[in-house]
């Protein structure tokens, strides 16, 4: 069982590994798990743009601002998706080519301003795309005007258990909310309070801590009729996860929200502990199939991207 009275720290050896990574990976371990001074983990946060992950994704960008030929397909090339990776990255937001794109994006997928065919378009979008949207949007500084109709969007979007379904307009009506879905549109919501300039906080954060609690009650992937597991892909780790929820991105959001911890979080966090290789790192134990540009990491093998993931949740558990 995992201790809770006092914050773990990362061992030399788990920092010296993460660190001979990715400018990624490096900026991200000095700012969340060494705690080192902004300016520190900002300098090293700039060569994501220059080398590495983030330098090879911005040179797939094409001369008209897409990825991929697409903007929500192909997957997982197109725009959308492209830039999600770029936000996990940590790209600085306010990098021209990359909020080019976020702004080409937000128009061809809604439009440029918020009239009837915004809000129609809006309507017509499954839930997962709608929360990938509002977390582009917010990162890359792109209209507050639409950015607050999307929000109201999916705070008016909740079904009755206090989270969402792609499916929710479609027959047959889905009675229970996707854990898929939930966490798309919570990413984007995390981003709006995050970024503290939104006049929706107090709604956001109230719908935020209902929906916790609906995972809360399915112990992050349990059934809560049966308590038997609700598909054995939830308890294998991957990254990119793309729309695709495992424990580790409910962990993980969880940690980023610094919410409550409580019994019903044990077991998840007991399976984060089993996940982990004998030599201290975590695997990358899923690919969801589909066109990439390159292959971060190799399926199987020790994952910087999840050691560091999983680290960030044991500060939280422990904290």
């Amino acid at each position: 069982m995992i201790a809770s009275q006092s914050q773990l720290t990362a061992p030399k050896e788990t920092i010296a590994w993460l660190m001979a990574g990715d400018a990624a990976i490096r900026w991200q371990t000095r700012r969340d798990l060494l705690d080192a001074p902004a300016a520190e983990w900002q300098a090293e946060r700039q060569q994501t743009a220059e080398t590495g992950w983030g330098a090879r994704l911005l040179a797939e960008q094409e001369a008209n601002g897409r990825w991929g030929g697409g903007f929500y397909s192909p997957k997982w090339i197109s725009s959308t998706y492209t830039l999600l990776t770029l936000i996990d990255i940590g790209l600085p937001p306010q990098h021209e080519a990359a909020r080019h794109g976020a702004q080409l994006l937000l128009e061809v997928m809604l439009g440029e301003t918020v009239d009837d065919k915004f809000r129609q378009r809006l309507a017509d979008l499954d839930r997962c795309i709608v929360g990938m949207l509002l977390r582009i949007g917010v990162y890359f500084g792109i209209d507050e005007t639409r950015l607050e109709a999307i929000v109201e969007n999916l705070l008016a979007e909740r079904m009755e258990d206090n989270a969402w379904n792609c499916r929710r307009q479609r027959r047959p009506k889905p009675h229970h909310s996707s854990f898929h879905t939930t966490f798309n549109v919570l990413e984007g919501l995390r981003e709006y309070v995050e970024a503290g300039t939104g006049q929706q906080i107090e709604a956001v954060l109230q719908a935020e801590q209902a929906a916790l609690e609906f995972m809360r009650q399915h112990k992050l992937f349990r059934s809560d009729k049966s308590d038997a597991v609700i598909h054995p892909k939830f308890t294998l780790f991957s990254f990119p996860y793309r729309w695709h929820y495992d424990v580790l991105r409910g962990l993980s959001y969880f940690a980023r929200a610094n919410a409550a911890k409580e019994p019903r979080l044990q077991e998840a966090m007991e399976l984060l502990h089993n996940r982990q290789r004998k030599d201290g790192f975590w695997p990358v134990q899923n690919r969801y199939a589909g066109k990439e540009f390159f292959h971060m990491e190799k399926i199987g093998g020790p994952s910087r991207w999840n050691t560091l993931r999983a680290w960030r949740v044991l500060r939280w558990w422990t904290s």
